[in-house]
């Protein structure tokens, strides 16, 4: 192991990579250069690659975790945690150990405590590699989708997630989120993120996308995919469009099992394509795999991470991607169904994978690939393509040249007033009013100021305050209403909804947040029994807008899309009449006892 000390030893090391690389961010800038200057950028590129051993370039295609707020002095807990998964201590030994070329934050790593703690991760990650002889700059990535998946919460700006993007319907305000992002992003040393979700949702029962999608039409889809793109990499980090070849119409989460796509391949060409080829024609720096079973494109039974006829036929010669491509998580079921850990990477990269991400075990998949190598079933040219397109990444990045997270820029760019109003704004061009009977809404301070909030309180989304009835009523209470939280859950027992109902009685409305309400659930049994008090009730559905189906006789239902706390701020302030709803449902809602009768189509919102 190398010396894991936190001082600035990185400068020798650079030096020599800056040296062999004079010329390739410009070469290779974003925007389009003369080929010839692309050419003598790959000339250098490739003589990097022909000076790195075997073991180095088998390091360069993974993307791992690591726990630990610091790259050389995490907590002892993240010490034993990274020695009982990886076998070393901090993330300077994953570097020194296995030379890996990507690093993937998590929250639940303990990666992303405050925005200066992961610059000065970034930072330390940046000087372990360059360190090292031959040492190349990391790509840093992480799941910065925003909504109802996030690793960077609180200071940093979170947006709306990608369905209320879609609800908002603006390109603009696409673009403005990942431009804002990304610059967040990038403060931070975060130089990679796996967002845009590209999948088109046509599926009501999708346990994995749904909101994540930015809807059902995959044209619209498509457009707020390439605004997004162009927003994050405008700010200097690579987006990722996933997950290839599309996850949208699945009632199988690919975490836990293996789903199967009976999309025929025209209804692949007319639905799935589109926000891809969106991405593609944008400039995408990368595209990630599903692990998903697609017969209509490749009938062998493999994922299709794991399938050259997807990857290499059809992302790389149909629709003429040359970029990265990175697996999703290896550690997923999906595509560990049909085969083991030790051959889940090798046949990746025979599909046409560059980046392999998370395996569960990295010494196993490492030396998998490495003996593939050795034994000739990959060939070292193989590798080489492979690390090209990595290195040419990192060199449109500007990571050759500007490898560290500046300081200072950390107060200046994240979790900005600027950034804030920013988002607060787009959350008010989302929030979706679908019923409105009787003009419910908005609530009048002067009739309805005492105000009961009740529901379901998800755990909250990272760096979210919550609960969302908490937040919900804080927000409610700030307006000039007086609103108390109660917490009913996403299943209520029948002495919850007896309090909640006694609760509204002595209210003069009720604020109701749903979660996934199902036909048989007890949470629709708690609004119908506020809605017998005779109280005026107002849902707000805080994840799916399918909720709405099975509530009938609401007579006021919003949609948020997500329990951020920006969207659930927005939405008090439509309850409220401070703002007019504005957002139109990007998903149809069908009937809950007709499923194949649409009860409000893509395009319905209400306003006032």
């Amino acid at each position: 192991m190398h010396d894991t000390s936190t001082g600035n030893t990185a400068q020798p090391a650079r030096r020599t990579v800056l040296a062999a690389t004079a010329g390739i961010t410009a070469a290779l800038a974003a925007g389009g250069t003369a080929h010839a200057d692309a050419a003598r950028g790959d000339k250098r590129l490739r003589a990097l690659i022909s000076r790195m051993t075997l073991e180095e370039k088998v390091g360069q295609l993974f993307v791992m975790r690591v726990y630990g707020h610091s790259a050389t002095a995490p907590d002892q807990s993240d010490i034993d945690a990274n020695l009982s998964e990886i076998g070393v201590r901090t993330a300077a030994e994953l570097i020194a150990e296995y030379r890996v070329g990507g690093i993937i934050y998590f929250t639940w790593a303990h990666n992303t405590k405050d925005p200066r703690q992961i610059a000065e991760l970034s930072n330390g990650i940046q000087r372990a590699s360059l360190d090292r002889p031959r040492g190349l700059p990391v790509l840093i990535a992480t799941d910065q989708e925003h909504g109802i998946v996030c690793r960077v919460g609180r200071p940093a700006t979170l947006f709306p997630g990608a369905m209320a993007v879609g609800a908002g319907g603006s390109r603009s305000d696409a673009r403005t989120l990942g431009r804002v992002s990304g610059a967040e992003l990038r403060a931070m040393g975060i130089n990679q993120d796996y967002s845009p979700d590209a999948d088109v949702n046509v599926n009501p029962a999708n346990p994995v996308i749904g909101v994540r999608s930015f809807g059902a039409d995959p044209d619209a889809v498509a457009a707020l995919v390439a605004a997004e793109v162009t927003g994050y990499q405008s700010s200097g980090v690579a987006a990722t469009a996933k997950h290839f070849p599309g996850h949208g119409d699945t009632a199988v989460d690919s975490h836990y099992g293996f789903p199967v796509i009976t999309h025929s391949r025209d209804q692949w060409e007319s639905l799935d394509a589109a926000p891809f080829r969106a991405a593609i024609k944008a400039g995408i720096d990368s595209v990630m795999t599903a692990h998903i079973q697609f017969p209509a494109l490749d009938d062998s039974g493999d994922p299709a991470t794991l399938s050259r006829p997807v990857l290499t036929g059809i992302l790389r010669g149909e629709l003429g991607y040359d970029g990265v491509v990175v697996t999703d998580s290896l550690g997923m079921e999906g595509v560990r169904t049909k085969y083991g850990d030790d051959r889940v990477p090798v046949l990746a990269l025979k599909a046409g994978v560059d980046q392999l991400l998370n395996p569960p075990n990295l010494d196993v998949a490492w030396n998998a690939v490495l003996e593939a190598v050795r034994g000739g079933e990959l060939t070292e040219a193989r590798l080489d393509a492979s690390i090209l397109r990595i290195l040419r990444l990192k060199a449109r990045l500007g990571l050759f040249d500007h490898p560290y997270a500046d300081h200072d820029r950390v107060g200046r760019a994240v979790g900005t007033p600027a950034h804030l109003a920013a988002a607060d704004r787009i959350a008010e061009r989302t929030t979706t009013l679908l019923v409105n009977e009787g003009g419910v809404l908005p609530l009048s301070r002067r009739t309805h100021r005492k105000l009961l909030v009740v529901g379901a309180d998800p755990a909250s989304p990272s760096g979210t305050t919550g609960p969302p009835t908490g937040v919900l009523a804080a927000a409610l209470t700030e307006l000039g209403f007086t609103a108390t939280a109660l917490s009913t859950g996403t299943a209520p027992s029948a002495a919850t909804i007896a309090r909640a109902v006694t609760a509204a009685r002595d209210a003069d409305a009720v604020v109701v947040g749903t979660y996934n309400v199902s036909a048989a659930g007890s949470q629709k049994s708690l609004v119908e029994q506020l809605l017998a008090t005779g109280k005026p009730v107002v849902a707000v559905a805080v994840r799916n807008p399918y909720d709405v189906a099975h509530l009938p006789s609401v007579p006021g239902y919003l949609a948020t899309y997500s329990w951020t706390d920006v969207e659930l701020r927005a939405a008090a302030r439509v309850i409220a009449g401070r703002v007019a709803p504005r957002g139109r449902l990007p998903v149809p809602v069908q009937r809950a006892d007709a499923p194949g009768r649409v009860l409000y189509p893509i395009g319905h919102g209400l306003s006032y």
